[in-house]
C-alpha cells in the first residue's frame, strides 16, 4: 500500500527523513528562543553552534562512509587528539616557523591517514572485527598521545598558523567554511562517484560486492584512511580553535560522531548513507548542547537526553529497515 501512496513513499525516503530532522532542528531553535531569548538568538551564539558543529562534523563525514559500508570507527576521537599532540611538538613548530605553517597541517594529516591505514589493514587483511580493531586504536592512540605530551597541554606558538585558522571569510570563520567544503566533497564522493556506489554496495551485501568484481579489502582500507584523514582535518581545526594540542582533545567524540551519523539516517547495519542527513544530525546535536548550556542544565541530564535520542533513532532505523526488507521481498 505504501508503494502506491506517494506521500508515504516520500516521507519514508531520504527527503522525508531530512524534513523530519529540519523540523526537529526548528523546534530546538524555538525552545532555545523561548528559554534563553536574545542570548540564544544572537549572531555570536549562532556562530558558536556552527564552530562546535564544524569540528566533530568533519569527523562525522568520514564516519558516514565507514558506517555506510557496514563498519565502525571508534578511534576517531583519540586519533584527533594524537594529531594535535604530534603537530604541536616543539620540534615540529620550530621547523614550521623556519619553513611554513603548512608543515603542522601536513603532520596532522599524515598522522590521521597513518592511523586510518593501520585500522584498515588490520580489519581488511587481518580479518579483525572493526569494533575490536578500532577500540584498540582508541586506547593506543590516546596512550601514545599521553606519553608524548606527558599529559600536559602544548601551546600553539606559530602565529601564521593561528592567523590563518582564526581568519574569517565573508564574515564567517574559516572553521565553518572547512566543514562546508568537506561536507560538499563528501556528498559528491558518496553520491556521484564509483567510490560511493561501491561503498553502498559493500554495506548492502559484502559477498555480493566481491562477486561483482569490487576489490572489497582494498576499498575497506581506503574507507578507514578517509576516516583518519577527516580526523586529521578536525585536529587541525581544533588546534586553531583552542590554540593547543593535548591528549584530551576529542575525548568521547566517537560517541557524538556515531550518534550524529545514526540520527542523520545512515544505517548502522550498512547499505545506506546520507551526507545531508549527517550534517543535519551534527547541527541537531550541536544546537541541543547549546540549548542545554544556555539553560545551565547539568551535564548528566545532557548525557541522558543524548542517549535517549540515539536509542529512538536506532529503533526507528530498525523499523524502517524491516519495512524496506519486506517491500523488497514483496517486489520479488
Amino acid at each position: 500500500m505504501s508503494r502506491s501512496n506517494p506521500l508515504g513513499k516520500f516521507l519514508g525516503g531520504s527527503a522525508g527523513r531530512n524534513i523530519g530532522l529540519i523540523i526537529a532542528l526548528a523546534l530546538l531553535f524555538i525552545v532555545g528562543a523561548v528559554t534563553s531569548g536574545e542570548r540564544f538568538l544572537n549572531l555570536d551564539n549562532m556562530l558558536t553552534i556552527l564552530r562546535y558543529a564544524s569540528i566533530f562534523g568533519v569527523i562525522a563525514i568520514g564516519a558516514t562512509f565507514v558506517i555506510t559500508a557496514g563498519g565502525i570507527d571508534l578511534s576517531v576521537g583519540s586519533v584527533m587528539g594524537l594529531t594535535t599532540v604530534l603537530a604541536t611538538l616543539t620540534s615540529v613548530q620550530l621547523a614550521a616557523t623556519n619553513s611554513s605553517w603548512l608543515l603542522m597541517v601536513v603532520v596532522a594529516l599524515a598522522v590521521g591517514v597513518g592511523a586510518g591505514l593501520i585500522n584498515g589493514v588490520i580489519i581488511a587483511y587481518g580479518n579483525v572485527v572493526a569494533f575490536i580493531a578500532t577500540l584498540a586504536m582508541l586506547v593506543a592512540a590516546r596512550g601514545v598521545a599521553e606519553l608524548i605530551s606527558g599529559r600536559s597541554t602544548q601551546i600553539v606558538t606559530n602565529r601564521d598558523f593561528l592567523s590563518v585558522m582564526r581568519s574569517n571569510f565573508l564574515g564567517v570563520p574559516l572553521l565553518i567554511w572547512i566543514f562546508l567544503l568537506v561536507a560538499v566533497a563528501g556528498w559528491f564522493l558518496l553520491n556521484r562517484t564509483t567510490f560511493g556506489r561501491r561503498t553502498v554496495a559493500i554495506g548492502g551485501n559484502l559477498e555480493a560486492a566481491r562477486l561483482a568484481g569490487i576489490k572489497v579489502k582494498r576499498h575497506i582500507v581506503l574507507l578507514y584512511v578517509l576516516s583518519g584523514l577527516t580526523a586529521g582535518i578536525a585536529g587541525i581545526m581544533m588546534m586553531g580553535r583552542t590554540t593547543a594540542g593535548t591528549s584530551t582533545h576529542g575525548l568521547l567524540y566517537e560517541l557524538e560522531v556515531i550518534a550524529a551519523v545514526v540520527v542523520g539516517g545512515t544505517l548502522l547495519i550498512g547499505g545506506r548513507g546520507t551526507i545531508v542527513g549527517t550534517v543535519l544530525g551534527v547541527l541537531l546535536f550541536s544546537t541541543l548542547i547549546n540549548v542545554f548550556t544556555q539553560n545551565n542544565l547539568d551535564t548528566s541530564v545532557q548525557a541522558v537526553a543524548r542517549g535517549a535520542i540515539i536509542v529512538v533513532a536506532v529503533l526507528l532505523q530498525q523499523r524502517f529497515a524491516v519495512r524496506g526488507t519486506g517491500r523488497r521481498k514483496g517486489a520479488l
